[in-house]
This record gives structure tokens, sequence and C-alpha cells, in this order.
């Protein structure tokens, strides 16, 4: 299964001429690619798959995509490596 995993940019920055950036998957942090997000910046919330940021998003929408994936437990898992952790109200 291929997923898409909404996350917010932490931080952007240059590894080796790429744009990248650090992505909080509700508690998850990986290091994304940004190169295909060109406008996206810290805070913005993007869609990734597979390591790319694919697409921005608005808030409301990645958390209700995220509390759906948080009941598609294996499925996240099985993308990111790790179960994401329990919603936290604190941002």
């Amino acid at each position: 299964m291929c997923l898409g995993i909404p996350g917010r940019i932490l931080d952007v920055h240059d590894s080796a001429g790429v744009r990248m950036g650090t992505v909080d998957f509700g508690g998850v942090r990986r290091e994304v690619c940004l190169a295909y997000t060109p406008r996206a910046d810290v805070g913005t919330y993007v869609i990734v798959h597979v390591g790319f940021a694919i697409t921005e998003m608005d808030e409301a929408e990645a958390e209700r995509t995220l509390d759906v994936l948080r009941a598609m437990a294996d499925a996240v898992e099985s993308e990111l490596g790790e179960p994401l952790p329990g919603r936290t109200d604190a941002g």
C-alpha cells in the first residue's frame, strides 16, 4: 500500500543542493525532500510520499487525515516505520 501522510514542516534547509526539511507527522519526525513543494515553508502542512513532499494542504484537513490514519495504525507503521503517537492539542 502506498500512502501520502500529512505533516507540518518544522525547518527548511539545503542538503547538497537539495531543498530539505524536517516534517512532523503528529509526533513522528522525518527528513523530507521539499524540492516538489518550492513555496512550502516552516509551518506549512504537506503530503509526504516515500520521503518527498508532493503537495501542500491546510491544517484542518491535515489533522482530519492524521486522525483517520491513526485509526489505520498498521498501514501508517508500515509507511513510516513506527506508529503515530496519540493526538495532542498542544501545538
